[in-house]
């Protein structure tokens, strides 16, 4: 049977209750901040990923925080700006991350975008 583009994740119940416990264990880290807000932004749960954005803000004042991982959150709840600003961040910030992002399918998304491929052309990277 095959997925759905939207299903990717299989049931999002599921992939939320797997990544809360991910977020548990790693002790708050931002990866998994970031996959658990792309998560609920995915589910139609937009309070839960968006109250994800503010805890990595304001732990951003506390510690490091990937750019990338607010990009992740963003690009979950379609907001194309705030996507293309963090992941800027993200290639200033020199982020390992962003080298999958051809690959990444939480970017299908804004493959499309001129920002997108700039971005690639930035990174030496063929569209």
């Amino acid at each position: 049977m095959a997925l759905a583009a939207g299903d990717r994740l299989g049931p999002y119940e599921e992939a939320i209750a797997e990544l809360q416990k991910g977020l548990t264990l790693s002790g708050g880290e931002s990866e998994m901040a970031g996959a658990l807000g792309h998560a609920y932004a995915l589910a139609g749960k937009r309070g839960e990923a968006e109250k994800a954005l503010v805890e990595l803000n304001e732990r951003s004042t506390q510690q490091y925080v990937a750019p990338f991982d607010v990009a992740v959150i963003y690009v979950g709840l379609g907001a194309m700006s705030p996507t293309f600003e963090w992941l800027d961040k993200a290639y200033e910030d020199h982020s390992t991350w962003l080298t999958y992002i051809k690959v990444d399918p939480r970017f299908d998304s804004i493959r499309d975008d001129p920002r997108y491929r700039d971005l690639l052309r930035r990174m030496r990277l063929p569209e």
